[in-house]
């Protein structure tokens, strides 16, 4: 019997059989993967091949008054690559007649190129790159300015496509140390200090992300990209300061404070009737843009607004005033005044300089700053009055400017002064203050006893339009319009006929004025020692105050009496009364008399 033909029919339906089982392997496998694992295998081909990257919101600028920007956003990139497709490329080479050429070039090659251009560490990018080989992002170097990085993109689009890059924003300061003890700095930690600190709210940008797909050679997808969260930038901080005073109040205090070899310095300069701030110079400066040039973190703030000390005779216009204003005492009210005056505890004060007994007005006090005749007139307040008129003056909080490093410590309760603290108080000893309280006094005495809360900031503008951190606070009747505008008058006399006359005079314009110098303590507790803080301050024009300005000198080693601040008070309110163009004064100065 011939089985052959059944033979050759069981072999091809076995094989038919094969067949068929294979194919429906085959579709039960390709409906897993289109169907079952569809999605799953999706996602994962998704993020091998979809990459994320931050898009930054540029922080916004901080200005001076009329726009200047005194801190501002540039454009910086870090340049970064993917070890996983890191090799060796062959790359388009153009010559200087455009002739274009092939050249082979290493992975070493291409990163001393990345070197040369941006002035990167060869090193480091070489460890960056090797650290993780699987890896589809690493950084090269950081912040490379514009030229270095349109060198580097077209390095990548000769050939070298496993390079990339990526936009952030950079800080600068383009007028340098002019304010920057205000605004601050930004460091690799973020804002450091200043405004920027203080202000990050407002000034802070939102980062967003953006996706783009690349194949499987490490090329970007043209087309690919795609945003997932829109970046927004930060608001424009404006501040009160007028950048040319600025600049000229931080050259004069430095100046000076140079030559009498002080250790620091301040300046400041408010609006009597706003109470804004048009400078607030500090020494020695901060450049933002190279802060490893201030070796002492201590002058990295404004010590105008963070640095207490006793403020000395500038202290006793207020003591004066508040004698006017509760009518303990006039203009004329008479002392008899010795060099100096024991009391019953032991305690003992005297004059700066020694003087036999004379007989003086409270104007006369004012003009030779006399602590002990000050203190006679003063003691008919009490210490709960004195602090009580104090706190109306604000000395018992910060400023409203709310400046970082302010001393949140203000004037002490009467509770706590013993009997020779509260004498001392009368003239500015046994009570700290900063240099921006001092210039709250005078604005207050300038402004008809009506004090105004202080202004750096005049607004943060977000990129919308919308207007916040407008000032704000309460202003404050601390005196009466009578006891401050006397008190002023009163203190006309210390230019007009003290000891500084000469130096303190601005020719045209009468002058209202305060010198101070106070003795610091010892660190150890063990009372005063020889240092001082020198200072003046002042208003004009006295019959309508528009302008105060204060200056302090800190442990000069040269001239350690107020002598030493008056030329830096009269340059920087002559300037003041030029730059603003304020009449001069057309009524002479009232006569009060200084001695009975």
């Amino acid at each position: 019997m011939n089985t052959a033909p059944r033979s050759r029919r069981l072999r091809a339906t076995l094989a038919m059989a094969v067949v068929i089982a294979l194919v429906g392997v085959f579709v039960v496998r390709l409906a897993d993967i289109q169907l079952v694992q569809a999605s799953e295998l999706n996602e994962q081909s998704k993020n091998k091949r979809e990459i994320e990257q931050v898009t930054y919101g540029d922080r916004g600028d901080i200005t001076a008054s009329d726009g200047t920007v005194l801190a501002g956003s540039v454009t910086r990139y870090n340049i970064t690559a993917a070890p996983a497709f890191a090799d060796d490329v062959t790359v388009t080479v153009t010559d200087a007649d455009g002739v274009k050429t092939k050249q082979a070039m290493s992975v070493d090659q291409v990163l001393a190129k990345v070197q040369q251009i941006t002035g990167g560490s060869l090193e480091t990018m070489q460890k960056s790159l090797t650290a993780d080989p699987d890896a589809n992002f690493a950084y090269l170097v950081k912040g490379v300015d514009v030229d270095a990085f349109r060198a580097v993109r077209d390095l990548k689009n000769s050939g070298v496509s496993w390079l990339y890059y990526e936009r952030q924003a950079a800080r600068t300061y383009p007028n340098g140390a002019v304010a920057g003890n205000l605004t601050g700095f930004i460091g690799t930690d973020g804002p450091q200090a200043g405004l920027e600190y203080s202000a990050d709210s407002c000034l802070a940008g939102t980062n967003g992300s953006e996706t783009y797909e690349r194949g499987a050679d490490g090329v970007q997808l043209p087309g690919s990209t795609s945003v997932t969260e829109k970046a927004v930038a930060g608001g424009d901080l404006r501040l009160t300061i007028d950048k040319d005073l600025q600049y000229m109040a931080q050259q004069a205090v430095a100046e000076q404070g140079e030559a009498i070899g002080a250790e620091s310095a301040t300046a400041v300069v408010m609006e009597v009737g706003t109470g804004k701030l048009k400078a607030v110079a500090d020494w020695p400066a901060v450049d933002p843009n190279d802060v490893n040039l201030t070796k002492d973190p201590a002058d990295l703030g404004s010590k105008a607004f963070t640095s207490s000390y006793e403020p000395g005779s500038t202290f006793k216009a207020m003591t004066a005033a508040m004698l006017l204003d509760s009518g303990k005492a006039t203009p004329t009210s008479q002392a008899t005044v010795p060099y100096s005056r024991s009391f019953p505890w032991g305690g003992e004060i005297h004059d700066a300089t020694f003087h036999p007994t004379e007989k003086l007005t409270l104007t006369g006090i004012l003009r030779d700053s006399s602590n002990v005749g000050i203190s006679l007139l003063g003691q008919n307040l009490s210490a709960q009055a004195r602090y009580d008129y104090m706190v109306k003056f604000g000395l018992n909080e910060p400023t409203a400017v709310g400046f970082l490093g302010e001393p949140t410590q203000g004037v002490r309760q009467p509770s706590a002064w013993d009997e020779q603290t509260s004498i001392n108080t009368m003239f500015g000893q046994g009570v700290s203050t900063t240099a921006l309280h001092v210039a709250g006094i005078f604005q207050t005495l300038g402004n008809h006893g009506l004090r105004l809360p202080a202004q750096l900031v005049e607004s943060c503008t977000a990129p919308d339009g919308t207007v916040s951190m407008t000032p704000s606070g309460d202003s404050v009747q601390a005196v009466s319009a009578y006891a401050a505008d006397t008190t002023v008058n009163m203190l006309e006399s210390v230019v007009s006929a003290g000891d500084l006359k000469d130096v303190l005079t601005i020719p045209g314009y009468r002058v209202a004025a305060k010198t101070g110098t106070a003795e610091m303590a010892r660190s150890d507790g063990t009372g005063y020692g020889s240092d001082r803080v020198v200072s003046v301050a002042g208003l004009a024009p006295a019959e309508n105050p528009q302008y105060v300005v204060v200056v302090t000198f800190t442990k000069p080693s040269t001239m350690k009496t107020s002598a030493a601040a008056a030329p830096t008070f009269n340059k920087i309110m002559s300037q003041v009364l030029e730059m603003y163009r304020v009449p001069p004064s057309t009524e002479p100065a009232p006569a009060i008399p200084q001695t009975w």
